[in-house]
């Protein structure tokens, strides 16, 4: 294969000051022609795919013929500018409207630095403000990929937490497992693994078999073992709850609930599908990424999970703290067998708590609009005016009238920030119509409010979320937690708190016993 090859979009993303100056000068741009927004930043992902993702030769490509081969290949989470790839004066599309784009590269991930972190930063800031008058690529465009592996993705980069003056020391460790876990962070061997953006989940069980080995005088097989599976569940708790609870009770809760449903996975029916390889392989059921996505390799590559937030330089207090509270009752979930799920959540079932093996965020849910019924969500389409085209990629719209083989439509922007969901449709494509095989105009499916099970009757709901495919295999469960709470700071005085997690009737997390 070649090399990777970039092209030059109109515009580029580096300097906006040149950037428009190039623009009005090559595409004869006048004070009287309507300008569109230009293209974003995007960052190449598919959720739970491979490492890389193909690209191909524009003036070669045939969309939809199997025996296309690749003329190279682009690393998960590199970043982007897309452009309209024209081939005879015709945006490059398969039979079903899907574009296939040109690209310039930022970075790519395989070789991105940190200091492409703020680069990103800075290149996408700059973008956003630039207006254009179509998303052409200029005449020296070769590669072209397909428009739905791009998303607006403003997360930059995240390497490492860098070590601060006011960084907090490691507390004291509350057993022996959690002490070599502690020790882990502390080690060269941790340090390696977030030196490079991609891999991260390999260079993690690297970094834990090597200190294994340089240990193995120092702690048993067997117990450095425990403290891995603990430490792989721990940074699954920590990053798949709601990490702005900090140390309230709530979180806390919700923490224990999260190391619940990875318990019963690993030890109540191990499951090969769910990333159970033996019965208590905690490892392998709390990171696999199609169960718990925070392990999808575009995500490790813009979080912290993999970073050592427990080493006593990190400047990584307030995470710390979180650890803290959360890891003496994880150890019970983990270890301690039926005894372990009555301390923790006491006073409950037991063959409930056996049974949650799933659960969901309804925030973090699918959004749907079944009072907006022509709102529509783009993954990747070719809007038209004329001889100009516009990119129309990751980002809903709001359908209007039918005209000229598509449709007129508006941007719209949800603003989420609220305890409703506030849509605001914004003329930025005036006159452009959209290709009429990427719009559906389909009710959405499994729609409730809030994202909650049916049944809760609320007064007024401020936002609808789609519900996972097994919301009916199972029952809802409120879980209650007895736990010591600090506030969401983790720095509010010591209080002993009664949190409870779930019912059907929660709008933040759902507990599910029974799922099959």
């Amino acid at each position: 294969m070649q090399q990777l090859r970039t092209n030059r979009c109109l515009p580029g993303p580096w300097s906006l000051a040149l950037t428009l100056a190039m623009l009005f000068a090559s595409s004869g741009a006048t004070a009287t022609t309507q300008t569109i927004p230009a293209t974003r930043l995007m960052t190449v992902y598919q959720f739970s795919g491979p490492l890389e993702i193909p690209f191909y030769d524009g003036r070669t490509f045939r969309p939809g013929d199997r025996s296309n081969q690749p003329s190279g290949l682009i690393a998960q989470g590199s970043a982007v500018t897309p452009c309209v790839f024209l081939r005879n004066g015709k945006p490059l599309t398969d039979s079903n409207g899907t574009p296939y784009v040109g690209f310039d590269v930022l970075f790519d991930a395989r070789s991105a630095k940190p200091g492409d972190a703020d680069r990103f930063a800075e290149a996408a800031a700059a973008r956003k403000q630039l207006t254009v008058q179509h998303h052409h690529c200029d005449a020296s465009a070769r590669n072209v990929m397909d428009a739905r592996y791009l998303y607006a993705l403003d997360k930059k980069p995240h390497f490492a937490f860098s070590a601060t003056a006011s960084a907090a020391t490691q507390q004291p460790a509350t057993s022996a497992v959690d002490g070599i876990v502690k020790a882990f962070h502390d080690s060269p061997q941790c340090a390696s693994i977030n030196r490079h953006l991609t891999e991260r989940r390999a260079a993690l069980e690297r970094a834990w078999d090597n200190f294994t080995r340089i240990n193995a005088k120092q702690w048993s097989p067997h117990l450095t073992e425990r403290a891995k599976q603990l430490d792989y569940v721990m940074r699954t708790a920590l990053y798949e709850g709601h990490l702005d609870r900090g140390c309230n009770a709530y979180g806390a809760c919700e923490r224990n609930a999260i190391v619940l449903s990875i318990r019963n996975r690993a030890l109540e029916k191990c499951r090969e599908a769910q990333g159970c390889r033996f019965p208590g392989d905690f490892q392998g059921v709390s990171s696999k990424p199609n169960q718990y996505n925070i392990w999808d390799e575009y995500l490790l590559q813009s979080s912290g999970i993999t970073s050592c937030f427990l080493a006593k330089d990190s400047g990584a207090g307030r995470l710390q703290k979180m650890y803290q509270q959360s890891v003496k009752d994880a150890v019970s979930l983990m270890f301690d067998g039926h005894r372990g799920l009555n301390r923790v959540f006491s006073g409950q079932s037991l063959q409930d708590l056996k049974q949650v093996r799933h659960y969901y965020h309804p925030p973090a849910m699918g959004s749907c609009f079944p009072n907006h019924k022509r709102i529509e969500y783009i993954s990747g389409a070719i809007a038209r005016n004329g001889t100009r085209h516009a990119l129309i990629v990751n980002t809903r719209i709001g359908v209007e009238s039918a005209h000229q083989g598509g449709y007129l439509f508006r941007s719209a922007r949800i603003d989420k920030t609220g305890p409703t969901d506030v849509i605001a449709l914004s003329d930025d494509y005036h006159a452009f119509v959209i290709d009429a095989r990427k719009i559906a105009l389909r009710a959405p499916r499994r729609c409730a409010p809030f994202g909650t099970p049916s049944g809760c009757g609320f007064r007024n709901v401020g936002r609808y979320r789609k519900t996972p495919s097994w919301i009916s295999d199972g029952k809802p469960l409120q879980l209650t937690c007895r736990v010591q709470a600090t506030g969401a700071d983790c720095s509010d005085p010591v209080q002993p708190v009664t949190a409870r997690v779930g019912g059907k009737c929660d709008i933040e997390m759902q507990p599910f016993a029974g799922v099959r």
